[in-house]
């Protein structure tokens, strides 16, 4: 079985936002399959999708602090500025963190470990909707 659909998730602030709940909602054929594969696609280049701590909300509020250090607003070597000062270091956190996830499917559920989650990495200041396409293979 093949099933594909696209997923808008609302407008977010800059930071990294759990998005499972709101992912899994819009994947009716997911319980269809007891054994397969999620593809996650994230369609745009100033944002990501990782898998990471689903608990603590400070582990969300870390891994936005860590990037902002890691990867500045402003450095003097940024020749793509067009959008802002959050423009060139939205893609190149989007670059480091990815824009896809393969997922395993077992008895119609996601078989992720039990403290993990699907993560939205929002790195521009005014960013609009975003769109995930989901792909399911299995049987």
């Amino acid at each position: 079985m093949w099933y594909q659909t696209e997923i808008t998730l609302k407008a977010r602030k800059r930071g990294f936002h759990l998005i499972t709940d709101e992912v899994l909602k819009q994947l009716h054929e997911l319980n269809k399959v007891n054994c397969g594969i999620l593809h996650l696609f994230i369609k745009h280049s100033s944002a990501s999708i990782t898998l990471n701590e689903n608990a603590d909300p400070t582990v969300r509020s870390d891994m936005e602090a860590h990037f902002n250090h890691f990867v500045p607003e402003r450095a003097p070597y940024y020749q793509h500025t067009y959008e802002g000062d959050d423009d060139m270091p939205a893609h190149i956190k989007a670059s480091l963190l990815g824009n896809s996830l393969s997922l395993p499917i077992s008895h119609g559920q996601l078989n992720i470990g039990i403290w993990q989650g699907i993560y939205l990495g929002e790195h521009r200041d005014h960013a609009s909707n975003r769109t995930i396409v989901a792909t399911i293979n299995g049987e």
